[in-house]
Formats: C-alpha cells, sequence, structure tokens
C-alpha cells in the first residue's frame, strides 16, 4: 500500500520556521492503529488525516502518542495542501472534527482558520505546575490546557521545563505567556503526556489565550508570537464565541509512505 504525504511548516513565511506537521490525504479511513502508527513513525508534532465527505472533509489529527480533539496548525497544513496541491476548487474549505465544523479560507496570501473559542477560568496553580515550570504564575487559568500567565516575555522566553513534572497534569498541556514587546502577547506551549515537550506553533493553544488576552488587553484583534526555537506568529480576532486564527505556510516535502 502506498499512500501520498505532504510535509507543511504552518505559520510560517518560509520552511525551517513555524511548527512541521505531516498531512495525508486518504480515500477512505485506514485502522486506527495504522493512523496511529504512521503519526509515530513521522515523530512530529502532529499528523493529519483526511477524507472527502460530500462538499467537504473529515479531518483528524494525531500527535506520536495519541488522537487530540483539536489542532490548529495540522488543520492549516491540511489546508494548505488542499488549496496549493489538491487543487481544491473554492476560497473555503470545510472540515468536519472531533471539535465540531471548522471552515479555513484563503483570504490576502493567508489561511484564515473559525475556531470554537475556550473561556479560560481562574484557578490555584497544581504543584506540579509551578515544580514543572520553575516559577510561580502571576495567575493560573484552566481551560482545555492549564494556561500560566507570566510577568514578563523574558519570563517566558527563560523557562526550562521539568517534562516529567508537567507530564503528570491531568489537562492536554500548558501554555506559558505574557505581554509582548514586538506582538500583542507571547506564549510557548509544553504538552510531554502527549509526546510533546515544546510545541513550536500551537493555534488550538491561542483559542484559550486570544479570550483571555482580549479581555486584558481590551482589544479583539491580537497579534501573538509563539516564542518557541522556530517561533511563529498568529494572527488572532475574537468573533463571539468563535476565535479567527490566521496564519501563512511553507510547502517543505512531498513523499510517498510505503506500507507493505
Amino acid at each position: 500500500m502506498k499512500l501520498p504525504m505532504y510535509q507543511v511548516d504552518a505559520f510560517a513565511e518560509r520552511v525551517f520556521g513555524g511548527n512541521p506537521a505531516a498531512v495525508c490525504p486518504l480515500d477512505c479511513w485506514l485502522p486506527d492503529h495504522v493512523l496511529q502508527s504512521i503519526a509515530a513513525e513521522n515523530n512530529l508534532a502532529e499528523t493529519a488525516f483526511f477524507v472527502r465527505e460530500g462538499d467537504a472533509y473529515r479531518l483528524r489529527w494525531f500527535t506520536p502518542l495519541a488522537e487530540v480533539d483539536l489542532c490548529g496548525h495540522a488543520t492549516l497544513a491540511s489546508a494548505d495542501v488542499l488549496f496549493r496541491i489538491l487543487g481544491h476548487d473554492s476560497d473555503t474549505v470545510r472540515f468536519q472534527t472531533r471539535s465540531g465544523l471548522l471552515e479555513v479560507q484563503r483570504r490576502d496570501g493567508l489561511y484564515a482558520m473559525d475556531f470554537p473559542a475556550t473561556i479560560p477560568v481562574d484557578c490555584a496553580a497544581p504543584a506540579a505546575l509551578v515544580e514543572g515550570l520553575g516559577v510561580v504564575p502571576a495567575r493560573t487559568l484552566r481551560g482545555f490546557d492549564y494556561v500560566a500567565v507570566l510577568e514578563s516575555e523574558a519570563q517566558v522566553r527563560a523557562v526550562s521545563p521539568d517534562f516529567g513534572r508537567l507530564a503528570t497534569l491531568d489537562l492536554r498541556g500548558v501554555a506559558v505567556t505574557a505581554k509582548g514587546a514586538s506582538a500583542d502577547f507571547v506564549s510557548r506551549f509544553f504538552a510531554p503526556k502527549l509526546g510533546i515537550d515544546e510545541d513550536p506553533v500551537t493555534g488550538s493553544a491561542h483559542c484559550e489565550m486570544a479570550p483571555y488576552w482580549a479581555g486584558e488587553l481590551g482589544m479583539l484583534s491580537m497579534r501573538a508570537e509563539q516564542v518557541s526555537r522556530r517561533g511563529g506568529v498568529v494572527l488572532c480576532a475574537l468573533r463571539g464565541d468563535r476565535v479567527v486564527l490566521r496564519g501563512s505556510a511553507a510547502h517543505y516535502m512531498s513523499a510517498e509512505i510505503v506500507i507493505e
């Protein structure tokens, strides 16, 4: 069996930046253990698989260890493959996912993704969070991840996590964030329990950070920067109970998977 696969750097203007995702278009679904094995073999933060369903596509995302409910950068990468390589014939692509219907529009050289917003709520900082980050957050919130608000961008950049401790937390991962200098807010993201120590650029985490920072900054549109080693820019706009995330993509590789 041979399967096409593409690797795209999402939230990047050129290759070697942003967050790499593998994208595998399928004619029909393979067994879940095969999908998970492909994701583990790729050893990227996410591998996306999609199958056409009528005028939309069923989209699923896998880390090296597990299937996840929402992934921004692999959604952007999937849209890029459909638009740029597979000849999708409109400016909007619709994905059916575990998180409901997601739409991606090609607009002004960027991809705009319409995602559900999550409003994180204040909580006490778990001991494993404080020990894992090596810093006491100024404020801790709970969404589908922990959001640790720090005092400054410099503090965000300086965090050196104990991934073993962070892996014991009950939520998917930890976003550390602060007001930015060249951006409205900055962040980093850690998800060791999913096999991702540090994710280079995490679209889904902005679905919970953008609503928080919109309230703090009094802004509905914000420029966010994820200050990982690769780095990337996410343009965020709050629209009621939705968040629109905009970013670019760079095509890195076309390949073929051979399963004998």
